[in-house]
């Protein structure tokens, strides 16, 4: 008996390829969408950053290979999941996969905090939860796949790593100034 229970269309979204794939990068940009104008706006550009934040240029590069590369590890932890018939690796996979999800769900709230509503603040607790979350997940799915997913999932635990060193710089270099354009 497993400790987790997921909904089976939460399972047979990533055991489709195109669909594990899609769904990551489907949510990035649609959580994206609104942010090209703010980033142009003199809020964003007003904002004092730590150092080490590379151009504009280098976001939409990064993060459609990062959705691309968390959709695949969860692919890889569905298909782990259907072959495997340890409980305790089941019950690993099952709780990564669900933290897939509530990763997932924090990654898409991050942009319309930061950059919509201006939040800098609670973006910032946003990207701690999904950094840890990711981080979890990470480990939970490493076992129970051979680490096949742990290498989909380094870099983009690395990136959070960095994006929430940004977002934290960001935020005490500016918490004193008015959210307003």
């Amino acid at each position: 008996m497993s400790a987790i229970y997921l909904p089976n269309i939460l399972l047979a979204i990533p055991r489709n390829p195109v669909t594990a794939l899609g769904l990551p990068l489907g949510l990035g940009i649609l959580s994206g969408a609104g942010t090209a104008k703010v980033v142009r706006s003199s809020w964003y550009e007003n904002l004092a950053v730590p150092p080490g934040r590379p151009g504009r240029q280098v976001f939409p590069i990064v993060w459609p290979i990062l959705y691309l590369s968390m959709g695949y590890a969860s692919h890889l932890a569905v298909k782990a999941l259907d072959s495997t018939v340890s409980v305790s690796a089941r019950n690993d996979l099952l709780l990564g996969i669900a933290l897939y999800y509530a990763q997932l769900s924090l990654n898409f709230a991050w942009s319309p905090l930061f950059f919509n509503l201006k939040q800098v603040g609670l973006a910032l607790i946003d990207s701690v939860a999904l950094a840890g979350t990711t981080y979890y997940m990470t480990k939970l799915l490493d076992g129970p796949t051979n680490s096949q997913t742990t290498y989909f999932l380094i870099p983009y635990c690395a990136w959070l790593t960095f994006a929430t060193y940004l977002n934290g710089g960001i935020w005490w270099l500016n918490k004193d100034k008015s959210k307003k354009d």
